[in-house]
């Protein structure tokens, strides 16, 4: 038991080792967000920007659950306006390209949503024109 010294700075080596990525990139973001294409004629969202970054992938499961559950299918949004409850007929009506604007952001945060299990994906046209 005299090695106690050695074996304190040993421990204090691989609490540090261990803890590295943590504390090396405190503050940081974990990725940078993709330079996505926003619809052009367009102006407002359902939602405001930074909400529809967090909570889309929760809306698209409450208005799964709503619409086929309940039977509703109208959202009330900001400002009160109205929305059909549909992938593709409200978000893909002003997202248009799902390569440029879905796929985009979910490979640089690499996830793979399910959405298109179920959806038919729009189909890409050049230019991003439909």
């Amino acid at each position: 038991m005299y090695d106690a010294g050695k074996i304190l700075i040993g421990l204090v080596i691989f609490l540090l080792l261990l803890t590295f990525p943590f504390w090396f990139s405190l503050g940081q973001a974990s990725y940078e967000s993709p330079d996505l294409q926003l619809p052009e004629d367009k102006e407002e969202c359902i939602e405001d920007t930074e909400w529809m970054r967090k909570n889309h992938m929760q809306l698209l499961d409450d208005w799964r659950d709503t619409v086929v559950r309940e039977g509703k299918s109208i959202y009330i949004g900001k400002g009160g306006k109205k929305y059909d409850m549909s992938l593709q007929k409200t978000c893909m009506d002003c997202h248009t390209s799902k390569e440029e604007f879905c796929d985009k952001c979910h490979n640089t945060a690499s996830v793979d949503p399910y959405c298109w299990d179920c959806h038919v994906a729009p189909e890409e046209v050049a230019n991003g024109q439909q």
